[in-house]
């Protein structure tokens, strides 16, 4: 089954206790980033402390109830453009909305999740894979019709081998 618009936004508003992400590419095109990644482009920067949102809103409602979003990201160094205008524009106005981000640098080891492909997952309960193409534009959600214990695992692994968020960008230049 794939996913979009309501049925997409229900499973955010529908888990119980966790909602968690794994991102693996170096850049997602995304349309409606577009005006605010040129912005970071020209040099425009926000403060996180005063971004509010749809999406930080729901972050800290969540918070709030005890429900807990998280993700991690693996990386390598040097950091993409994309990479640094999400970590400065997202991340940290994110972070401070209660979403747990992690970051899972790759760049002198082994990757220990290597070829696994982005997804959510919802209550440990529910996968749902996002599909994207090489240059990180969205070609379709679709739910994971199997055992999810693989992908337990997965966000074992990468949350065990990875660092906070706040803690990977100290003494980065974003």
């Amino acid at each position: 089954m794939f996913l979009a618009g309501e049925d997409w936004a229900a499973r955010f508003e529908g888990f119980q206790r966790e909602a968690w992400r794994l991102e693996t590419l170096p850049q997602y095109l995304m349309p409606q980033e577009a005006e605010e990644l040129q912005a970071f482009r020209d040099g425009v920067r926000i403060d996180p402390a005063m971004v509010r949102n749809e999406y930080t809103d729901r972050l800290r409602r969540q918070a709030a109830q005890g429900r807990v979003q998280g993700r991690v990201h693996v990386v390598t160094r040097p950091l993409s453009e994309y990479l640094r205008f999400e970590f400065s524009q997202y991340y940290r106005p994110h972070l401070l909305a209660g979403e747990q981000i992690r970051i899972l640098d790759v760049t002198d080891r082994l990757n220990p999740l290597e070829g696994v492909q982005d997804f959510w997952m919802f209550d440990q309960s529910e996968v749902v894979l996002m599909n994207y193409e090489p240059d990180g534009k969205q070609i379709n959600r679709k739910v994971f019709r199997g055992d999810v214990s693989q992908f337990i695992e997965y966000q074992r692994i990468a949350v065990a081998e990875s660092l906070p968020f706040e803690e990977y960008v100290k003494g980065l230049d974003l």
